[in-house]
């Protein structure tokens, strides 16, 4: 069963705690946009994180630019000191095409806890929706408002998605992606349904299967 806790002011490591062997928060960035991957980050703390770190851990939809990166960069920090154990994983447009979003943001998360230095006995994993993982699953709803490790997953995710979509927009800048990072913004709608999909949309989202249809 999903785990639920409204109300909860901060994330906290009681989910963590409650398990005996290493867990593994486990979130996603990008599944609502129209172009670029979905990318997926797992994030074991082998201890309670540091109150410093800890501090600077939330939703990341919660957070600023600057304080998603700072985050971030404390995350990066801990992983070289060893108190945190990150690994990565990402699905292509072209891979969210074949299988769709859901699917695709699963094997995502598969090849992030896969990329983990160290095999999790059980994944917190954030929503409602299980992906099939080589460790126990538990669903944890709004997880990165809950659990320290979903947040720190989740700003991972989503610091990294955010720099490769800025990469994408140095090669196709007329498209704004560093700007809307893929997101079904007007600007967004405009420059697709005007110079059609780059190899970076996602077929099968309704926008750009009718940007195709519209320049066929």
């Amino acid at each position: 069963m999903p785990v639920s806790r409204k109300g909860a002011a901060r994330p906290d490591f009681s989910l963590e705690s409650a398990h005996p062997g290493p867990v593994a928060g486990v979130d996603e960035a990008g599944r609502g946009p129209l172009a670029g991957p979905v990318m997926a980050a797992a994030v074991i703390f082998p201890a309670p994180p540091p109150a410093a770190l800890a501090a600077l851990l939330d939703d990341s939809k919660r957070l600023d630019a600057a304080k998603r990166e700072a985050a971030y960069a404390a995350l990066l920090e801990a992983r070289a000191a060893g108190t945190a154990l990150i690994g990565v994983g990402a699905a292509s447009a072209g891979e969210i095409g074949r299988l769709n979003i859901l699917r695709a943001t699963h094997l995502a998360m598969l090849r992030a806890v896969s990329r983990l230095p160290v095999a999790p006995s059980l994944a917190l994993v954030d929503g409602n929706a299980p992906p099939r993982l080589t460790c126990a699953v538990r669903c944890v709803v709004g997880g990165d408002g809950l659990s320290l490790s979903i947040a720190a997953a989740s700003i991972m995710a989503k610091v990294l998605r955010d720099r490769a979509m800025a990469r994408l927009g140095t090669r196709w800048p007329e498209y704004g992606f560093a700007q809307h990072v893929g997101y079904p913004t007007p600007a967004h709608r405009e420059a697709l349904a005007r110079l059609g999909p780059t190899p970076h949309h996602r077929r099968g989202f309704s926008p750009v299967d009718q940007a195709v249809l519209a320049l066929s």
